[in-house]
């Protein structure tokens, strides 16, 4: 399906004015797609951060419908036929709360069934900027009695957890008695993963009822999990318009209701608020339900909206954002960071679960994504979320002190990987505990916040505890190596590519973990000079000294942090690089995970990887790495990553940003914006995607707008996506509001709070002060000549279409093959074939085959194929060479370069010899013995051991799209020769071989 398709069903709802305009502030849905109903209640879900309500009708039921509070969870043991020490015992699970939502209509004594209904019309919008979820429905019933209802609901950020709800019935031609009937129900039990681990481990056992009382002042149900000790009252309340009157009510079987009645004539409606409050027992008095429910009725369900829309707007006033010429994309952001406000943790009770508060997928839980990804949309918008977000780990603490004790830590606290309340929830220890990592990410969002905050005091109360307990964890997973010169590792942990579990030497953990003792010692020194009788209180209670963070110190400098020679990259782990790539063929159709379909161990032995780590580690913490390096990280991971996580696309599309890639870093940023409105992994039915959510702002703003924080400090570089005319987002920074806009005249910082604000611009230092702007050019990334080699110890060239021209050869062997066996093949198919080695191109062509062949009749087709190709090249010689072929050669032997050839053709040695410059290659790759073709990089990278040179010392020359792939995959910078809308990857494009001038590209 492709994008447009899928994009059919919501849209952008035009303005009010009618003026064909587009409001990007408004997402809409007119038509009910039964398929897709558990898909749109997690997109149209509303939430405050402990209250998640999904967003199915009033009046229907649903299979998939669910209302959630963070802290209600059931506990589960965990069966293990061999359980070792220090392996989880229980795990914890999300589980729907009481179903608060519900108004069921019946006409006369018919109860009204949506499904037999004829539906005349329907609406949905979710209202971003007021925070509400409006609903418009017509239908003709069973019995041929038309009507319309309106609903508006919102769960409102000034209170815990309250749902409220306006709800009409208007008569469009029907006469006689309405009922609405207002329950309270049990919620449904957690879906069943099936055989996806992204759900969850199983269903939960629902919450069991300890007290029902509904009369007509209202209904309350009283709930209790079985083993986990949580207890919770939901209890409603109503306000009437007139003529509507209290008929009965009812407690019994898991279910509360109150019914209402009126009489309905043409014309006329009957309106009911609905106040439904929740009581987990974490609030304060204020927040019980008869409190709540009180200023319910008190403001009405207006009052209510109005505050919330008043909250709404000021944190629009904060986090503002824009783009120009795309309001779809406007929309997606906005929607994005909507989801992320009201779903992330706000009362420093409660964590920030993958999936928010919108479902139960992956169980409820808080992973590292919380702080990596979610924290520093919230550390640059609402800065107060943050803090609280940070809390909750705090108050966790003890849990992680535990789960350390349990892996052999005698001191210290290690975070988990899964958790609700703080233990961990995960039994497969080799990519659940494994992780080590969690604990930097943790202390990156610590880190982050600080900067951008300088809340000396959430360090010296909660921030420093956690940095101190955490760092304790990294001597403990290490050591100063003596067979690496006294290098500090870090042994048998899982970095975030959890495709490759139990490593030596993560080159993402081993960064992170490096910034966090930094972090660590600097909240040391900080408190020292700022806050020490705040420290020396804590050094007391958790035994901390001067000599453990000396410690901490020493093996920040000495982390081992390698580079490959050969490649010029940063290798994933100690053995990753020597590890087979991936064999098996890419998947074709729906998105769906190796992890579902291959065992763990097929996964491990393969350079294959889930998600971005290396290349995380340069978002995250690429400060002092040369842009080249980070250049060539990406290619290399970019070609074994299958971006099975959604928390790799816009990881990747960053870095793609910072190193010049400006179509990857589109494409990157694209496939991250849309990941819940589009159903990109096919399991948004089980809730939204939140770290995802937050990698399309991160795209914006560190992407495109070059963001970074280096010492402290703001750093920007912006650049402009072609498919923009322009884009702006609001920043706090130290109590200072920044507005940043860009377009094709430059970029516009305006300072709207704060005194004074210092930051760079494209390596510039920039001071603003109040209502002061400043415009300044776009910056210029990553220019081609950048990525070349500082030195350059040789060339690798292909052979078609750079040295000689035999394309057209190939072309007229195909087409007489192709003739013989009746399939159609003609120039545009031949395109597809160029960089592709010979059994490949045959796959292509046989796509309009009539039959399959079995793969003997396959190798005596290419066989075959290859003896009119023989014939064809008999007559070959050195007048057939390009313009210039032997004087690039030369030119490079004069400069001490090795030559080497990577054709995918296996006739390549022959025919050198034909065209009378075999003996100027050092080597010539044997394509018989590479197994896969381009864009693999295998067989560039073969030819770079052959010659003994690091691929990062190569140049690799290519005149097809797939060599100019796996060229960059091999690590190696790419010059294109030919088209250069077709090469448009390359690092440079000549038209002729002829125009190659050695001296541009190399400077040894």
């Amino acid at each position: 399906m492709s994008v447009e398709q899928r994009r059919t069903d919501i849209s952008v709802e035009d303005a009010a004015s009618g003026a064909g305009l587009a409001d990007p502030w408004r997402l809409t849905q007119r038509a009910f797609d039964p398929v897709r109903a558990a898909r749109d209640e997690t997109l149209f879900a509303l939430a405050n951060g402990t209250l998640g309500v999904r967003g199915a009708l009033e009046e229907a039921d649903s299979a998939s419908d669910g209302t959630f509070l963070s802290s209600v969870f059931e506990q589960n043991p965990i069966h293990y036929h061999e359980r070792f020490p220090g392996f989880t015992r229980s795990t914890d699970t999300r589980v729907p709360v009481a179903e608060g939502k519900h108004i069921r209509l019946r006409l006369g004594d018919a109860p009204l069934r949506l499904h037999e209904a004829e539906w005349l019309d329907f609406e949905r919008t979710l209202d971003l900027a007021a925070g509400a979820l409006v609903r418009r429905l017509r239908l003709k019933t069973a019995q041929g009695q038309t009507l319309e209802i309106r609903a508006r609901r919102v769960v409102p950020l000034a209170e815990r957890a309250l749902l409220a709800i306006r709800f009409e019935v208007a008569s469009i031609d029907y006469t006689g008695p309405l009922t609405l009937c207002s329950s309270i129900e049990t919620g449904r039990q957690a879906i069943e993963q099936g055989d996806d681990p992204r759900i969850g481990v199983h269903g939960g056992k629902g919450l069991q009822v300890a007290e029902e009382q509904a009369d007509a002042e209202g209904a309350r149900l009283t709930q209790r999990t079985h083993h986990s000790g949580v207890a919770l009252i939901c209890a409603q309340r109503h306000r009437l318009s007139p003529g509507v009157v209290t008929t009965a009510a009812y407690a019994g079987e898991g279910r509360v209701e109150q019914r209402f009645g009126a009489t309905l004539t043409p014309g006329a409606s009957v309106v009911i608020e609905k106040y439904v409050a929740y009581d987990d027992g974490n609030g304060q008095a204020a927040d019980g339900v008869d409190a709540v429910l009180a200023r319910a009725l008190r403001d009405g369900f207006d009052g209510i909206a109005d505050a919330h829309a008043d909250a709404m707007h000021a944190f629009w006033q904060r986090a503002g954002l824009s783009v120009d010429g795309d309001p779809a994309a406007e929309l997606a952001l906005r929607f994005n960071l909507f989801h992320l406000l009201q779903s992330a943790g706000r009362d420093g009770i409660n964590g920030t679960a993958a999936k928010g508060i919108t479902g139960e997928g992956y169980e409820g839980h808080c992973f590292w994504d919380t702080e990596a990804f979610v924290l520093p949309v919230m550390a640059f918008t609402a800065p107060d979320v943050a803090r609280a977000m940070l809390m909750y780990r705090y108050r966790t603490l003890d849990g992680a002190r535990e789960t350390a004790r349990a892996m052999n830590h005698p001191r210290g606290a290690l975070y988990p990987w899964r958790t609700i309340a703080g233990r961990e929830c995960s039994a497969h220890y080799p990519s659940g505990s494994a992780a080590y990592h969690i604990n930097a990410a943790i202390a990156y969002g610590i880190g982050l916040y600080l900067d951008a905050s300088d809340d000396l005091d959430f360090l010296s109360e909660a921030g420093a505890e956690i940095l101190f307990e955490t760092a304790r964890i990294w001597p403990q997973a290490g050591h100063f190596n003596p067979r690496l010169d006294g290098a500090f590792c870090i042994h048998e942990v899982t970095g975030p590519d959890e495709y490759t579990t139990l490593v030596n030497n993560n080159w993402y953990t081993n960064r992170m973990a490096q910034r966090h003792l930094q972090r660590a010692v600097a909240a040391w020194r900080r408190l020292s000079a700022d806050r020490p009788d705040a420290l020396h209180a804590l050094a007391a209670r958790i035994g901390l000294d001067d000599e453990e963070v000396a410690l901490w110190e020493r093996a920040a400098d000495a982390m081992y942090l390698p580079v490959d020679e050969a490649l010029g990259i940063h290798p994933q782990d100690d053995d990753f690089l020597a590890k087979p790539r991936w064999p098996f063929p890419k998947r074709e159709g729906a998105h769906r995970p190796l992890l579902l379909d291959y065992h763990p161990l097929t996964l491990y032995r393969h350079q294959v990887c889930k998600q971005a780590d290396v290349v995380m580690a340069m978002v995250l913490a690429g400060d002092g790495v040369d842009l080249g390096t980070k250049r060539r990280d990406f290619d290399y991971y970019e070609a074994v990553t299958t971006h099975d996580s959604t928390l790799s696309a816009p990881v990747y599309g960053i870095l793609a940003s910072e190193v010049g890639q400006d179509e990857k870093a589109w494409h990157y940023f694209d496939a991250s914006l849309r990941v819940d409105l589009d159903d990109l992994h096919g399991n948004t039915d089980h809730g939204v995607h939140m770290a995802a959510m937050a990698g399309s702002w991160l795209g914006l703003v560190q992407g495109f707008g070059g963001l970074r924080v280096a010492g402290g400090r703001l750093r920007f570089a912006p650049t402009l996506p072609n498919a923009w005319k322009g884009y702006g987002f609001n920043l706090r920074w130290r109590g200072c509001a920044l507005r940043v806009d860009v377009d094709a005249r430059g970029v516009r910082y305006r300072l709207d709070e704060g005194e004074l604000l210092a930051f760079a611009h494209a390596g510039s230092e920039v001071v603003l002060r109040p209502g002061r702007e400043v415009i300044l050019p776009l910056a210029v990334l990553s220019p081609p000549k950048a990525v070349f080699p500082r030195v350059c110890h040789a060339l690798i060239f292909d052979l078609d279409g750079v040295l000689t021209d035999t394309a057209h050869t190939h072309y007229r062997a195909w087409k007489r093959l192709a003739d013989e066996i009746g399939v159609p093949f003609d120039l545009q198919v031949n395109e597809r074939l160029k960089g592709v080695d010979r059994m490949a191109s045959l796959e292509i062509i046989l796509e309009r085959a009539s039959r399959s062949y079995s793969a003997d009749e396959k190798r005596a087709l290419a066989d075959t194929k290859n003896g009119y190709y023989v014939q064809e090249i008999a007559g070959v010689g050195p007048q057939d060479l390009f313009d210039g072929v032997r004087d690039v050669l030369d030119a490079a032997r004069a400069a001490g370069l090795k030559l080497g050839l990577a054709s995918a053709s296996r006739n390549a040695p022959a025919l050198l010899q034909k065209l009378g410059i075999a003996d100027c290659f050092d080597y010539i790759a044997d394509a018989g013995r590479i197994v896969r073709a381009k864009p693999d990089p295998a067989i560039f990278l073969d030819v770079a051991a052959a010659l003994g040179v690091p691929a990062h010392r190569c140049i690799g020359v290519e005149d097809a799209a797939a060599g100019i792939e796996a060229i960059h995959a091999a690590c190696m910078a790419a010059i294109g020769i030919g088209d250069a809308r077709a090469l448009r990857h390359a690092d440079a494009v000549i038209p002729r071989i002829a125009d190659f001038d050695l001296r541009t590209f190399v400077s040894n």
